[in-house]
């Protein structure tokens, strides 16, 4: 995996307040609502590709993942990282997670950064030369499905990563689809497919409830299209 594995024992962030805690702690999320896995990975057969080249997993590894268009949606298949950034929590901090960073590229509707282990986000390469997801009708918020073992959450688009690599999500995206979501030596190496659908936006984007609502009626027409 791309986050090297140091060690795996989790440590508590120090200096953080029962009140902080209690506050940090993640809401339900639901999984497997709308179309279902077969449906959704059925229209993801085939690639139409519209990345210039193909993204790395991790640093050790080969170029083996296109971006490829599905008319209202675009998909890329591959692994997941741990992407714990965000406002700090007792699971997501520079203790439990040595890549830590308090920011996330989109922004809470209070301004504040997302919360890595309550908001289900997925994770976008910067844009480059390889590949501008701007261009492609995605945009911070929007929804994305991701497919995974037969389950399907609705997340939305919460962070940007590497400009080479792809395939990472939110450690509440990882716990709610039972991968193992430690920001050290969790993820999964392969079988999990990300659609982003074009032009769409989830408002506050830190509300599962309506991720899950407008990602439900989108998926129902991209399986329909």
């Amino acid at each position: 995996m791309r986050k090297l594995l140091l060690f795996s024992t989790m440590v508590l962030a120090a200096g953080l307040t029962p009140a902080a805690m209690a506050a940090a702690s993640p809401a339900p999320v639901s999984v497997q609502a709308g179309p279902t896995a077969q449906q959704l990975l059925a229209k993801t057969t085939s690639c139409k590709q519209i990345s210039n080249g193909k993204y790395k997993t991790d640093d050790e590894t080969g170029r083996t993942v296109a971006v490829c268009d599905a008319g209202s949606a675009v998909f890329w298949k591959a692994d997941m990282d741990i992407d714990c950034d965000g406002q700090p929590t007792p699971r997501c901090n520079k203790t439990t997670d040595p890549w830590f960073q308090d920011g996330t590229a989109y922004p809470r509707s209070d301004g504040k950064a997302l919360i890595a282990d309550q908001t289900p986000y997925v994770v976008v390469p910067s844009i480059s030369s390889t590949w501008n997801f701007e261009k492609s009708g995605l945009k911070g918020a929007g929804s994305c499905a991701v497919v995974y073992n037969n389950k399907v959450l609705y997340t939305v688009i919460g962070d940007t990563g590497p400009n080479d690599i792809i395939g990472e999500a939110s450690y509440a995206t990882a716990k709610a689809l039972g991968i193992n979501p430690d920001p050290k030596n969790g993820g999964v190496d392969s079988g999990v497919t990300y659609i982003c659908f074009k032009n769409s936006k989830v408002s506050p984007i830190e509300d599962h409830g309506k991720s899950t609502s407008v990602g439900e009626g989108l998926a129902a027409k991209f399986v329909e299209g």
